[in-house]
């Protein structure tokens, strides 16, 4: 067997399967969401179709793109790091390879059921019950293989991007544990174990932090361990990056009430998610600038390396999205944000930028490394997909904005008479070019992700190897 597909120590099987799927998952996720952006562009590209229409296939795009997309990512990353900061090979192989099969019946079962309307219409936990147990029992897996690595390293102490992996691994699945209790009426249905306002409180608990454990605390890991790897650099501060653990993971939690602002949820439940939100500013940026001073003594290399460029563009986003989340939460901004393509455009930034970005820029740190090779397929492709990233983010969402705000705006507008100035629909008609301009910057984004997938093609399949390095000692893991 060659060296591409052996390790002497650890288990970069698993590794490999999870990063070669993200890319997969990546352009069918970012695809759907390119459809759904045409849609709203062109709403007869629904064909008068029940399993193409908007309600139904929005779910699949969230669905594919967090947990397809971005779960891949967050798995292979994670067992990555953990093996190689640890200097352990994972606890078990065969666990390992369950948390990778389990995992893509997941997401294939997801891709059935939703186009076909089984849905327990709670957002980011569309999915019903057969299928969350799967998720449940493939979760607790991956705990159990996470943890008990960690529990067997060789090292003394553990790298605070496994502390950022662990805190994701137990939150989430509290999170999906309690929000999706529910009572199956059939195989493919059933209802919420809550009722009315309490269903949206935990629903809205469970929605932000999934935004704030599976898309932040997560990545987070991958940032503490690629950006410093990448820059071949120390991180900045340790002593922030434990500061900055606590005091994310600490206010995190509270912070889902600014999704129900002017709802039924009790008005003080409300200031607590917006007082929250705004403290968790701090811990937020306290994060972004520990990464981004990580390169000090090392920006030059910017300049020639666009994986290192991914990832910091991505931490220049997260910033960005986590200033403005904030910001959005404050409740007379938020009577002009909320419902409108504002939030959509916030989403996005945070998704586009920060999620995808840093994960394209780990997996290409990665590639060369589980194949055996000397480096990637081509480098100037790598910067064609940086700069088709970015662009294809910022059209994106400055479109948004402007139609968020033009919205918020419109619907506000009162004649003298106290009538509305404005109908819905003469809303939806102004907002017809930033939907066009979204759909562009959409598509020149996934076109990057298949240059992306050439490259990593070419690289899998060219014949250079470089020899397997040994495990890296502790003291070079950051």
């Amino acid at each position: 067997m060659s060296i591409a597909t052996d390790h002497p120590t650890y288990n970069y099987k698993v590794v490999r399967q999870f990063a070669i799927m993200t890319v997969v998952w990546g352009i069918v996720g970012m695809g759907v969401g390119v459809l759904i952006a045409a849609q709203l562009v062109w709403p007869a590209l629904n064909f008068d179709l029940p399993w193409l229409s908007y309600g139904r296939i929005r779910p699949l795009h969230t669905n594919a793109v967090i947990f397809a997309f971005g779960g891949c990512a967050l798995f292979a990353t994670s067992y990555y790091v953990v093996q190689r900061t640890c200097q352990a090979r994972l606890i078990s192989d065969s666990l390992a390879a369950f948390t990778f099969w389990g995992w893509q019946i997941v997401i294939v079962a997801a891709a059935i059921t939703l186009p076909l309307g089984l849905t327990s219409a709670k957002e980011y936990a569309e999915l019903e019950w057969p299928i969350d147990i799967l998720i449940t029992l493939v979760w607790v897996t991956y705990a159990v293989v996470f943890i008990g690595t960690i529990l067997k390293r060789k090292t003394k102490h553990i790298y605070v991007a496994n502390w950022f992996y662990m805190a994701f691994i137990l939150v989430i699945a509290v999170l999906h544990v309690v929000n999706s209790a529910a009572l199956p009426v059939s195989p493919f249905k059933s209802y919420s174990a809550y009722a009315g306002t309490i269903d949206a409180m935990v629903q809205w608990w469970y929605g932000h932090n999934a935004v704030g454990f599976f898309l932040t605390a997560g990545f987070l890991g991958m940032m503490y361990y690629f950006v410093p790897k990448q820059a071949n650099r120390p991180v900045y501060s340790y002593r922030l990056s434990i500061v900055h653990f606590w005091a994310l993971i600490a206010t995190y939690m509270w912070a889902g009430g600014h999704h129900l602002h002017y709802s039924a949820l009790p008005d003080w439940t409300q200031s607590v998610g917006m007082v929250m939100s705004l403290i968790l500013l701090a811990p937020s940026w306290g994060g972004m600038i520990n990464g981004m001073m990580t390169l000090s003594g090392a920006w030059h290399k910017l300049r020639t390396d666009p994986i290192l460029r991914f990832l910091v563009v991505s931490l220049s986003f997260y910033g960005m999205s986590t200033f403005e989340g904030p910001m959005m939460s404050i409740k007379t901004v938020n009577a002009l944000s909320h419902n409108t393509d504002w939030t959509v455009g916030h989403v996005h930034s945070g998704a586009l930028g920060w999620v995808a970005m840093i994960s394209i820029g780990a997996v290409y740190h990665m590639i060369p490394k589980l194949f055996g090779k000397a480096d990637m397929y081509s480098t100037k492709l790598i910067n064609v997909h940086f700069w088709l990233a970015t662009v294809g983010t910022v059209l994106y969402i400055v479109s948004m904005w402007v139609n968020g705000i033009l919205q918020g705006l419109m619907w506000r507008a009162v004649n003298v008479d106290g009538t509305l100035t404005y109908s819905f629909v003469e809303a939806l008609e102004a907002s017809h070019p930033g939907y066009f301009v979204r759909l562009i910057g959409g598509l020149i984004f996934l076109s990057g992700m298949f240059f992306m997938a050439y490259n990593v093609w070419q690289t899998v399949r060219s014949g250079s190897s470089v020899a397997k390095a040994e495990p890296e000692p502790a003291a070079q893991t950051a």
